[in-house]
C-alpha cells in the first residue's frame, strides 16, 4: 500500500485523540464482477475493531473502511487513541459513509453492525443503516463450507483458501490486550499492529470477493452447453449409465473445485463446469393422484381410469387406492429431487426418490438441461 495522506487531530494540548489515515489499495483489479453488487462508487467496504463484543461493555477503538474513487481502491481508518474518543470516530464514519449506499462486510451483520447502531443509540447520534442495501460475504459463503471441504469460514480461512497472503498474524480478540497496552503507553509496534491488522482485513474483503462465485453457482443461471450420455464401469464391474453436461457458469471460479454427493458429480474451473448424473433404464410408476376415478387391474399391474375399466370384468378390477393407482412406464430416466419435470415417477409407492422421463425432445432442448443442472446443484447445496 502507499500512504496519500495522513491527518492527526488534535483533542488538545497534550495530546492527539483520533486519527484519520488515508491510503492506496495495491489491487489492480478485483477478478469478479462488482458491477454485479453495485456501483463500484457505492461500495463501501467496513470492518471495526472493538475491546470486546458487547457494545455497552466494550470500546470501538478503530473503523476501517475501504472505497472506490478515482479509478482505484483506497482505504480510510478512523482510529481512537484512548478510550474517550468513541464519539469522535463514530461521527466521522458516519459523515463519510452517508454517501454511499451498498455496504460489504465480514460477519457484519452477527457483529460490526449491531455493535455500532448500539454505539449510535448510545451516544444518541441519528444514524443507522436500514437505507444500506448490503452483502456479509461470510452468511453468503458460510452454507456451503462443506462444498469448499473448509474447516470453517473465518476471513483468514478464506483467503488462505484463495492464496491470499497476510503479513498480519493476530485475530481481533489477541489485540485487545495490545490496545489497552497502547492507552496507557503508545508505541509505534503497537500502533503498527492494530492499523496493520484492519488494513489486511479490509484489503482481504477485496481479494475475497471472487470467492463469492462459489454461491453463484447456486443462485444464477448456468448455460448447458454440451450433453452426452455416457457408460462407465463402477467398483464392481457393473456397467451403468449416465450424462455429461458440459456447462457454462455465471462467475469464474477462482480456485478449481469438485463435489459428489447422490450419486451426481460437478466439477468446476474458471467458467467452465461440468455435472455427472446417473441415468436409469428401466420400468417406473407414475401415481395418478385421484385414485377414487380408479380401478386397480391385478392381472395387467396397472389402473384405468373408471370411465374406461367400468367394461372390465368385476372380478379383474377393483378400487384403486393410493398405493394402487399407477402406469408403469419403461424408459430412461433422471433423478429429481424436488417435482421441477414433470410428469414424475418412482420406483414405488413408498419411495422417495422421484425421476422424470428423459424424452426425445427434451434431449433438444438446452435450456432445460440449464435447468436441470441448477437443480442438482441446487440440491448438492441442501445436502452440504
Amino acid at each position: 500500500m502507499m500512504i496519500l495522506l495522513k491527518f492527526i487531530f488534535q483533542m488538545d494540548k497534550k495530546g492527539v485523540f483520533m486519527k484519520i489515515i488515508q491510503k492506496k489499495i495495491d489491487i489492480q483489479s478485483i477478478p469478479y464482477p462488482v458491477e454485479k453488487l453495485a456501483d463500484p462508487g457505492q461500495i463501501l467496504f467496513l470492518d471495526i475493531e472493538t475491546t470486546g463484543f458487547t457494545a455497552k461493555n466494550s470500546y470501538l477503538y478503530l473503523i476501517g473502511c475501504a472505497y472506490f474513487s478515482d479509478n482505484t481502491w483506497n482505504l480510510i481508518q478512523w482510529f481512537s487513541e484512548d478510550y474517550t474518543c468513541e464519539k469522535a470516530i463514530l461521527e466521522a464514519f458516519m459523515n463519510f459513509a452517508k454517501d454511499f449506499k451498498f455496504l460489504i462486510h465480514f460477519n457484519g451483520n452477527n457483529f460490526d453492525l449491531p455493535f455500532l447502531t448500539q454505539k449510535y443509540i448510545q451516544y444518541q447520534i441519528p444514524f443507522g443503516f436500514d437505507d444500506f442495501e448490503g452483502l456479509d460475504i461470510y452468511r453468503r459463503i458460510s452454507p456451503f463450507k462443506t462444498f469448499l471441504k473448509l474447516p470453517n469460514c473465518k476471513q483468514k480461512t478464506l483467503e488462505a483458501f484463495l492464496g491470499i497472503g497476510r503479513e498480519d498474524t493476530f485475530h481481533g480478540g489477541e489485540l485487545i490486550s495490545v490496545y489497552h497496552d497502547y492507552v496507557k503507553t503508545p508505541t509505534e509496534y503497537a500502533y503498527d499492529l492494530l492499523m496493520l491488522h484492519n488494513a489486511e482485513d479490509m484489503e482481504g474483503m477485496l481479494k475475497l470477493l471472487p470467492i463469492l462465485s462459489y454461491s453463484d453457482l447456486f443462485s444464477q443461471d448456468i448455460v448447458a452447453k454440451k450433453v452426452q450420455a455416457n457408460y462407465y464401469k463402477d467398483f464392481n464391474d457393473q456397467t451403468n449409465q449416465e450424462i455429461i453436461m458440459k456447462l457454462v457458469l455465471p462467475s469464474p471460479l477462482p480456485k478449481a473445485i469438485s463435489y459428489f454427493t447422490n450419486g451426481c458429480y460437478f466439477t468446476g474451473s474458471g467458467t467452465d463446469g461440468s455435472l455427472k448424473v446417473p441415468l436409469y433404464e428401466e420400468e417406473m410408476k407414475y401415481y395418478y393422484s385421484n385414485y377414487n376415478d380408479y380401478y386397480y387391474l391385478p392381472e395387467e399391474d396397472i389402473a384405468m381410469h373408471k370411465a374406461v375399466a367400468s367394461f372390465v370384468d368385476k372380478d379383474y378390477r377393483r378400487q384403486a387406492t393410493a398405493s394402487t393407482c399407477y402406469t408403469r412406464k419403461s424408459s430412461a430416466f433422471l433423478p429429481e429431487w424436488d417435482a421441477v419435470f414433470t410428469p414424475f415417477f418412482k420406483r414405488d409407492f413408498k419411495g422417495k426418490n422421484l425421476f422424470f422421463e428423459l424424452t426425445d425432445e427434451l434431449k433438444t432442448e438446452r435450456s432445460a438441461f440449464g435447468k436441470y443442472a441448477e437443480h442438482v446443484l441446487q440440491m448438492m447445496a441442501v445436502t452440504l
